[in-house]
C-alpha cells in the first residue's frame, strides 16, 4: 500500500527543528516518531495525528477530520485529516502541532 510521499515530504520539513524524530514504516504508511511515541503519520493520502483523549473531540469539529477507525472501530485520540484541508504550510503545521502538543503529555 502505497503513501502519499509529497505529503511525507511537507511533514519532514515541518518536523525538521523538532528533535528525536524517527520515521518508521507500519500501518501501510509512514509514522513519524516523536520521543518514540507516534505523533503523525500519512497512510494513503491522508494525515494521521494522534490528538490525544482531550483534543479528539475538538478535533472531530474540523473540516476534513474523522475518526480513525482501521479496525472498524474507532480509536479514541487518533484522528484522519484529509489532505483536502491540508493545501498550506499553515494548516498542514497546526494539525502537526496539535500532535506535537499530545506528545509532550
Amino acid at each position: 500500500m502505497a503513501y502519499d510521499e509529497k505529503l511525507a515530504s511537507r511533514m519532514r520539513e515541518i518536523l525538521a527543528d523538532v528533535t528525536s524524530v524517527e520515521e518508521k514504516k507500519m500501518m501501510g504508511g509512514l509514522a513519524f516518531m516523536v520521543n518514540k511515541k507516534m505523533c503523525v503519520c500519512v497512510v494513503k493520502n491522508d494525515l494521521m495525528a494522534r490528538v490525544g483523549p482531550d483534543a479528539y473531540e475538538e478535533a472531530l469539529k474540523k473540516k476534513g477530520c474523522r475518526k480513525m477507525d482501521f479496525t472498524g472501530r474507532p480509536l479514541k485520540g487518533y484522528v484522519f485529516v484529509s489532505p483536502k484541508v491540508l493545501g498550506t504550510k499553515k494548516e498542514l503545521r497546526a494539525w502537526i502541532d496539535l500532535a506535537l502538543a499530545f506528545n509532550k503529555k
